[in-house]
C-alpha cells in the first residue's frame, strides 16, 4: 500500500518550505506536526502555530492513492536529510502510523488525526489583491527588518508596518531608537491600506522569498494578511495597535549634509566598534570641513580613532551614536554612496541614498 513515491529532494524541499514556523514545544502537540494531504499526484503540506499558517502544493506524480494525516515535521525532515538526494522514498499511512521507506531504511512514525489539526480561520473580508516581484519585496524587507524591535512592551513595534497607497508600497520598522523606511512602486493603483506584520512573519517571509522573477500576491484584511507565491499560501495574523507617525520622525531640512562612500564609512565604523564598551556601543563622530573623525573608547582605557577625507563645507558637529545602528543600516544598503543629513549634536541623523527617495534611515544620537 505505497501511497506516495518521490525522490528525497522533492519531498524534503516541500517540507522545508513550510516547517519554519513549527514550534518544537507547544501546548498543542499537534502543532509540532505537518498536515499532509495527498490527492492523486498532488501533495499539499500545511503547518500552523495558530497565528501563521503556511501551505504549499507539490506535483510529485507517482501513485494515485489518497491519504490525509499529520506527522512530526522536524522528525520527518531530520530523517529525509540523512538520505541521498536522488533516492526514491515512499510514504504509507495507516491507522495512527506513517511509514517512511528509502533504500533499505524503514522508519515508523506516530501520526495524529488530520481532523484534529487546527487550521487558521481565514478572514472573509480581504481587500484587493496587488502584487510586486518577489525580489522587490525581499529587498524591501532586508532594508528595514533589522530596525524592528525585539520583545518590546510596545508590541506594535515588534514587526513591520506595510503601507500600500496609490502605486506605492512602503515598509517601515522602528525600535524607538532608529527608524528604517523603504518603498517600491506597484503596477496597479490600490486604495490606502495599513497593516503591521508580526516579527515572526517577517523573518519567515525573508527565509521563503527568492530572487526569482515571479510575483508575490498580497491581500490585507483587518486582522490578517495573505501572501501567495510559487505554489505557496501564507496567512498571518496582524499586530493590532497604532504604529507611530513615521513621517514626523524623519527629519526635514537639516542644513548640513555630506555624501561619502558607503563601504569606506562602514569599514571605518567596524574598526572603531571593536573598542567600544560592551554595554553602550558608543562612537563619536567629529564632522568638520574636509574631515570625518570616528573615535571610540571603553572601560579598559582603550581607544580607537579613524579618519576619512570628505567633501564637506558645513558646520563642525560632534555627535555620538550606537555604532551597531549605523553598521546595520550601511550593511543593508546596496549602493556605493550614502548621504548623511545633520543639524547639530542633539538631533537625529538622516541617512539616504543620493538621488533616491525610496530608502530613509533615521538614528537618534546618544550622549557619550
Amino acid at each position: 500500500m505505497i501511497v506516495l513515491k518521490a525522490t528525497q529532494d522533492k519531498v524534503l524541499a516541500a517540507l522545508q518550505s513550510v516547517a519554519g514556523i513549527v514550534e518544537r514545544r507547544h501546548t498543542l502537540p499537534i502543532l509540532a506536526n505537518v498536515l499532509i494531504r495527498k490527492t492523486g499526484p498532488r501533495l499539499q503540506l500545511t503547518t500552523s502555530d495558530l497565528e501563521i499558517q503556511i501551505r504549499t502544493h507539490a506535483e510529485l506524480g507517482g501513485d494515485d492513492g489518497n491519504f490525509t494525516t499529520t506527522v512530526g515535521a522536524r522528525k520527518l525532515i531530520d530523517i529525509l536529510r540523512t538520505m541521498p538526494a536522488d533516492q526514491t522514498v515512499s510514504l504509507e499511512s495507516s491507522a495512527s502510523k506513517l511509514v517512511l521507506k528509502g533504500g533499505k531504511s524503514r522508519f515508523t512514525l506516530q501520526s495524529l488525526p488530520a481532523e484534529d489539526f487546527p487550521l487558521v480561520q481565514e478572514s472573509a473580508n480581504f481587500g484587493p489583491v496587488f502584487s510586486v516581484p518577489q525580489k522587490t519585496l525581499k529587498d524591501l524587507l532586508s532594508q528595514v527588518s533589522f530596525a524592528m524591535a525585539v520583545h518590546d512592551i510596545r508590541y506594535y513595534l515588534n514587526g513591520i508596518l506595510f503601507v500600500a497607497e496609490g502605486k506605492q508600497l512602503s515598509l517601515v520598522a522602528t525600535d524607538g531608537h532608529r527608524l528604517a523606511f523603504a518603498s517600491a512602486m506597484l503596477d496597479v493603483e490600490v486604495p490606502r491600506q495599513e497593516v503591521i506584520l508580526p516579527r515572526k512573519t517577517v523573518l519567515e517571509m525573508q527565509r521563503l522569498l527568492s530572487d526569482a522573477e515571479g510575483a508575490i500576491e498580497m491581500q490585507f484584511a483587518n486582522n490578517q494578511a495573505k501572501f501567495a507565491f510559487e505554489g505557496m499560501e501564507f496567512v498571518t495574523k496582524l499586530v493590532e495597535g497604532k504604529f507611530p507617525d513615521y513621517n514626523r520622525v524623519i527629519p526635514k531640512n537639516h542644513k548640513n549634509s555630506v555624501t561619502l562612500g558607503r563601504a569606506p564609512l562602514l569599514a571605518s565604523l567596524q574598526r572603531t566598534a571593536i573598542l567600544t564598551s560592551e554595554k553602550f556601543k558608543g562612537v563619536r563622530l567629529n564632522i568638520e570641513p574636509g574631515t570625518l573623525r570616528i573615535a571610540s573608547n571603553n572601560a579598559e582605557q582603550e581607544e580607537a580613532q579613524d579618519e576619512l577625507d570628505i567633501d564637506y563645507g558645513g558646520d563642525a558637529i560632534e555627535i555620538g551614536f550606537n555604532v551597531g545602528y549605523l553598521i546595520d543600516a550601511l550593511a543593508n544598503m546596496g549602493q556605493d554612496m550614502v548621504k548623511l543629513d545633520l543639524a547639530d549634536s542633539n538631533s537625529s541623523v538622516l541617512m539616504t541614498i543620493p538621488d533616491n527617495a525610496s530608502f530613509k534611515y533615521v538614528v537618534m544620537p546618544m550622549r557619550i
